[in-house]
C-alpha cells in the first residue's frame, strides 16, 4: 500500500488536523507497512489556479496528479476555516481535478478516473457543524465529497473533531473520540 498524505493546517505545533493525518497514517502504516508521500501545503505551498496552468501542460499539476494516481489511500488533513478549507487545500485540489485525466465528459455526465482509492479527511473543527442550526454553516465536508466524488474517489472515511475550541473538555472529548475513530480504522 502507498500513502499519500496531505497537511493544510497553518499552525503545524498545534494542528488538530494535522495530529489526526499523523494517527491515522501511523495506523495505516502498522496495517499495512505502507509506504508514503507526505505532501505539507502550507510549508510547500501550491500556486493558485491561473489560466496557464488550467490550459497548458504544466509540471507541478502533472506532478500532483502523478502523486494522486500512485497512492492507495489518501489521508488529508482538511481543518474548517471560515466554513471550509484552508486555501492551501483547495489549490491543490483545483490542480487534481482536470478534465481528460481525472474526470471526463460523457453522455451521461462527468465520470471520475480514479476509482479504487480509499480516502481519509482529517476533520478539525473549533466549533459544532456536524449538527443542529450550525451545519448549514459546514461547507468543508460537503464540497470535500463532492469534488472527490466528481474524481472517482468516493470510499471516504471521515474523522472528525470538532468543538476543539469550546473548551478543555469538549477538546478532550472530541480528540478521544476521534482516537477511538482511528483505531476503528482496517
Amino acid at each position: 500500500m502507498h500513502i499519500l498524505q496531505l497537511d493544510s493546517g497553518l499552525f503545524p505545533g498545534q494542528s488538530v488536523s494535522r495530529q489526526l493525518t499523523a494517527d491515522i497514517v501511523k495506523r495505516l502504516q502498522a496495517q499495512h507497512q505502507a509506504t508514503l508521500t507526505h505532501r505539507d501545503l502550507v510549508a510547500e505551498p501550491i500556486p493558485h489556479l491561473d489560466a496557464a496552468a488550467l490550459t497548458q501542460d504544466n509540471a507541478l499539476t502533472n506532478q500532483l496528479i502523478d502523486e494522486l494516481k500512485a497512492a492507495d489511500a489518501i489521508v488529508i488533513g482538511a481543518p474548517m476555516y471560515n466554513f471550509t478549507i484552508p486555501t492551501q487545500l483547495k489549490a491543490w485540489l483545483d490542480r487534481i481535478v482536470k478534465a481528460g485525466v481525472t474526470f471526463k465528459y460523457t453522455e451521461q455526465g462527468p465520470q471520475g478516473l480514479l476509482p479504487g482509492k480509499t480516502i481519509y479527511i482529517a476533520s478539525g473543527r473549533g466549533g459544532v457543524y456536524s449538527k443542529g442550526e450550525a451545519a448549514a454553516m459546514d461547507h468543508q465536508e460537503s464540497y470535500l465529497r463532492t469534488v472527490l466524488g466528481f474524481i472517482g474517489l468516493n470510499d471516504i472515511h471521515l474523522i472528525r473533531a470538532e468543538g476543539v475550541n469550546m473548551g478543555d473538555e469538549p477538546r478532550q472529548q472530541a480528540l478521544a473520540a476521534a482516537a477511538q475513530d482511528i483505531a476503528a480504522l482496517s
